[in-house]
């Protein structure tokens, strides 16, 4: 007779006999950076609706937790607190309310922060404050305090859910010294971003055992800034040769990009950056399987870059933050001036423009200097005709950069300007040759469209002298100084007081040190005068003065041979701003 096991007793025996499945467990990571102030959908400057914002990554992120509660992790990777007359009336106008910078991250459950350059621009005072403020980790594992030789703020955090251990690294661009003062940073030291992710991915590993090694870093894929001493955007390289990251999500260089880049040891790390503005969010699938013992045994990471545009607004949100936002209207809609005619910072790419003389006369008036030198922070911004209200100062300019003098050689002045024009215009051979340095694009409706090869905003021009820029001539000897903008001679061999903005004066865009080829660690020596304000509070106050604003070109510079140039900068005009000729302008 044969005799049958119970069923229960043989299910029981292969379970035994056999490995238990995997269990799988699936995260989203958000992560949001270069905000700048784009707290909610309304352009206080340009006193206007804008796409995107953090009031339609809330209505994104609210949508995914209801899917997955705690395993939803949010993340942002610094420059928050400067771009929007939001942050300044905060940072600066009312110091002693809460940072809506952090309220808005505590509101919307941030995981953990990443400091950024123009974070550290708003001074200890502004930033340290924010930081105690703010209910997540601010990371930053490369930012040394001089005294402690530890760091200033968490190097990493731990996040621990569902029982998986994922480790957050912060780093922050080591180049701050090339653009910012040292009041600005005082007590501070900013380490090599690649040789500190080695020293804090093999820290993490050794006391933390994470599963997963997110880093969140506030610099650039590659390029920018690069000398012997720092490295504006290594992101790439430490890709490349620190494994152990399984994501990298980053920002600074404010362009969306999505990558697998493979690691020295053979591994992969994901590289993903949203931009700026709260426009996209980068949002990552974390998929990992867990064995019976609770060990990882296996994880995959996939990213997408998400448009947050045109999603609907999360109006709890908007309800939550009515009080700040009704302030700042009420501090962007003050009445400070009138202008007599609209001006436009496009006028400036193409010779003397009112816009950028506008800002050269009042740092002249302001400081008494010899020479202004100035660049259009905005690629194509307005200040109408009529009433000029706080929100136009933000055009003006847009960042919080102090005023600074520097004692320049006349020699250092040529060549500061030869740098300058070097990254803005091409070499004319032939008449219809482009004027100016472009790269054709293709958008997505497959139309070409033109755009400057290098950055806007390094593209000085200079008041106080009168110049030609021959663009038949090869780099490096475009730039002839006539006089001085009184008639009087220019000497090379003289020493000259310029005026410039605390950015530029400390190294920003390089002009300085590889243009007029003056040693970084001279540069405070050079610096003869230093505002104690902000240079938006000083061109107000001079526009509060003076009432009534009547902006004219100088007409101290200009492109030559005419034959050549006048014809070439219509050309390129409409096919840089080819919208505005649509519009009839």
């Amino acid at each position: 007779m044969i005799h049958f096991k119970p069923l229960t007793a043989i299910v029981s025996a292969l379970l035994l006999a056999q490995p238990l499945c995997a269990m799988p467990i699936e995260f989203r990571i958000i992560q949001t950076t270069d905000v700048h102030g784009s707290f909610f959908p309304y352009d206080f400057i340009n006193r206007k609706p804008q796409a995107g914002s953090l009031a339609r990554v809330s209505t994104y992120v609210k949508q995914l937790r209801e899917q997955y509660g705690d395993r939803l992790i949010l993340l942002d990777a610094g420059d928050i607190l400067q771009g929007q007359p939001t942050c300044y009336y905060c940072n600066y106008v009312k110091p002693e309310i809460p940072n809506v910078a952090a309220q808005v991250i505590n509101y919307m459950g941030y995981d953990a922060q990443t400091i950024g350059n123009h974070d550290i621009e708003t001074g200890h005072a502004v930033y340290d404050k924010w930081i105690g403020e703010t209910r997540c980790p601010m990371l930053g594992a490369n930012v040394i305090d001089t005294r402690t030789q530890q760091p200033y703020l968490k190097p990493y955090t731990i996040i621990e859910r569902s029982g998986v251990r994922i480790a957050v690294i912060g780093m922050l661009t080591d180049a701050i010294p090339c653009w910012l003062g040292e009041e600005l940073w005082q007590g501070l030291r900013f380490d090599d971003v690649v040789e500190s992710s080695r020293q804090w991915v093999a820290y993490v590993k050794e006391h933390e055992h994470p599963d997963v090694i997110v880093g969140l870093f506030h610099c650039g894929l590659e390029g920018g800034i690069a000398t012997d001493v720092y490295e504006e955007n290594p992101t790439l390289r430490v890709a490349k040769n620190v494994p152990g990251f399984d994501v990298i999500f980053y920002g600074h260089d404010h362009r969306t990009h999505q990558q697998v880049v493979t690691s020295a040891d053979g591994s992969e790390t994901l590289l993903l950056n949203p931009s700026s503005n709260a426009t996209h969010v980068c949002d990552a699938t974390l998929r990992v399987e867990i064995d019976d013992n609770g060990k990882v045994t296996n994880k995959k990471l996939l990213g997408k870059l998400q448009s947050v545009r045109d999603l609907d607004i999360d109006d709890q949100f908007m309800q939550h933050f009515q009080a700040s936002i009704d302030s700042t209207m009420t501090f962007v809609n003050r009445r400070i001036g009138t202008m007599t005619h609209t001006i436009y910072t496009r006028d400036a790419f193409f010779g003397s423009s009112s816009f950028c003389d506008l800002v050269h006369n009042l740092q002249l008036q302001i400081t008494g200097a010899d020479i202004s030198f100035n660049a259009p922070l905005t690629f194509d911004s307005t200040i109408a005709e009529g009433d000029i209200h706080m929100s136009d100062m933000f055009n003006l300019y847009k960042y919080e950069n102090l005023v600074c003098c520097l004692k320049m050689t006349g020699k250092e002045i040529r060549n500061y300007l030869e740098m300058s024009y070097d990254q803005w215009i091409a070499t004319m051979r032939t008449p219809d040759d482009h004027i100016m340095l472009m790269d054709q694009r293709t958008n997505s409706k497959k139309e070409p469209y033109f755009v400057f090869r290098n950055l806007a905003f390094n593209f000085d021009s200079a008041a106080g002298i009168n110049y030609e820029v021959d663009v038949t001539k090869e780099k490096g000897s475009r730039i002839h100084i006539l006089s001085m903008a009184d008639g009087t001679p220019f000497d090379n061999d003289r020493w000259y007081n310029v005026v410039m903005n605390s950015y530029r004066a400390n190294g920003g865009g390089e002009l300085l040190t590889k243009g007029a080829g003056i040693p970084q660690d001279q540069l405070t020596k050079r610096i003869t005068y230093k505002s104690e304000r902000d240079q938006r509070h000083y061109l107000t106050k001079a526009i509060e003065e003076a009432g009534n604003i009547d902006p004219k070109p100088n007409g101290n510079w200009r492109f030559v041979p005419d034959e050549w140039t006048k014809p070439a900068l219509e050309r390129d005009r409409k096919l840089l701003f080819r919208s505005a000729y649509a519009d009839g302008e």
